[in-house]
């Protein structure tokens, strides 16, 4: 006579029980924690183990985080992280195959002990990939007993089934917390752009009385002398006003420029988007510019955020990255336009900015914030030691055709090749 089976669920209709109170649990919250904390606490309720593990995979997708785990190592949830690759949750979701140890894990090269999950008092574990289709992989299911147990294909299948129920949920609820992220993203970006669009004015308001309102009032000034001097005939004093009147038209202009590319930056409608990002590139002091640009046009509000994202990006190299050298890349296709700065400068580790709601400054924040606003993504690489890239991803409308002569700029611009 054969002993019980791992999991202890021995006919189907105790399988389908546990599948009914796995969906149940899956819709017990809003957030990924909670879901994954109710799916751990049924399985070892309902089956013969005695402790669940839940790894979801974070947002880099190059980590696990355990965030579900029954007591007493749910005080563990959010402190303990796996790289892919690395034990055997780490191999499992690299692999996305389940794996299977009765006993003396120690012995299986894959196996990786963590301190604070107390392996060493566990004989025999299952471990499974949670994926879901269309999303995929959302993490890893791991269950441990303290006794031998001889699990089998038909428990493997159950677990299985269970990662795909709890897959689901899981990208769902990411999903719901990057939408209310986002939904933040463009409260806090629209009140900033408020609070900007207000600072703008009254500073363009200050400029134009300081400067510009004053600088004509000089100008009439100078003209009626000069008037006054050739009724007199008196020609020489009238060229002197004249000539100051001038200088003082050539500043006026250059201030008003400079007021109209606060607002917009006229570069794009001389040159382009290419043109514009290639002039900002080799703006910036003592650094190699490397630049692959793809010349076709995009709609006004694409092309004005991907040169303001630029513009922040190359800022950073130049304040922070010490930089020798940066790539520009610019590759517009036809659903998708992709941006992506890089250099070779100092680098730094990406958790530290937080995620996007927790850094209410500017610069990276900005950066994605401005992304959010032309429903694009940023994915940032960077290391220490060995530079960062900024990649922006962002959609082109539907109906855009990047061929059409109607939206090209007019007159011809220089490859950016280099």
């Amino acid at each position: 006579m054969t002993g019980p089976r791992g999991l202890g669920l021995d006919d189907p209709e105790r399988e389908n029980a546990v599948l009914l109170d796995i969906i149940e649990a899956t819709a017990s919250g809003p957030d990924v924690e909670t879901r994954a904390a109710a799916v751990a606490r049924v399985i070892t309720e309902a089956t013969a183990t005695d402790v669940c593990f839940v790894h979801v995979l974070d947002d880099s997708e190059r980590a696990l985080t355990l965030l579900g785990a029954t007591p007493p190592f749910d005080t563990e949830v959010g402190a303990v992280h796996l790289p892919l690759g690395e034990g055997v949750s780490g191999w499992v979701a690299s692999h996305r195959e389940p794996v299977v140890i009765v006993e003396d894990k120690e012995s299986d090269p894959r196996y990786v002990p963590i301190p604070a999950l107390r392996g060493q008092d566990y004989t025999s574990m299952v471990s499974v990939p949670m994926i879901s289709e269309p999303s995929g992989l959302a993490g890893v299911l791991n269950v441990h007993t303290v006794a031998r147990r001889p699990f089998d294909d038909r428990d493997v299948r159950l677990l299985l089934a269970i990662g795909r129920l709890l897959a689901g949920a899981l990208h769902q609820a990411r999903m719901h917390r990057r939408l209310a992220a986002r939904e933040r993203a463009h409260e806090r970006f629209a009140e900033q752009t408020v609070a900007a669009q207000e600072a703008e004015r009254r500073r363009l308001a200050r400029d134009i009385h300081d400067g510009i309102s004053q600088r004509l009032v000089s100008l009439w000034y100078h003209l009626d002398a000069a008037l006054t001097h050739l009724d007199r005939g008196d020609p020489g004093p009238a060229r002197t006003d004249i000539d100051i009147a001038g200088g003082l038209v050539d500043t006026t202009l250059e201030e008003a420029r400079v007021a109209i590319g606060a607002l917009r930056p006229p570069v794009l409608d001389d040159l382009g988007l290419a043109g514009a990002l290639a002039a900002l590139a080799r703006g910036v002091p003592d650094v190699d510019a490397s630049l692959d640009l793809d010349e076709r046009r995009l709609p006004d509000h694409l092309e004005i955020a991907l040169y303001r994202i630029a513009q922040e990006a190359l800022q950073n190299v130049l304040k922070h990255a010490g930089a020798r050298r940066v790539t520009l890349r610019l590759a517009i296709g036809a659903t998708d336009v992709r941006l992506a700065i890089g250099d070779d400068g100092a680098g730094f580790v990406p958790a530290d900015l937080g995620p996007p709601d927790d850094n209410g400054g500017f610069g990276l924040a900005s950066v994605r914030e401005r992304a959010e606003l032309i429903g694009g993504t940023v994915r940032l690489t960077a290391r220490p030691g060995e530079g960062t890239t900024l990649a922006v991803t962002a959609p082109v409308p539907g109906q855009w055709d990047a061929d059409d002569e109607d939206v090209q700029s007019n007159g011809e611009v220089s490859p950016q090749n280099t």
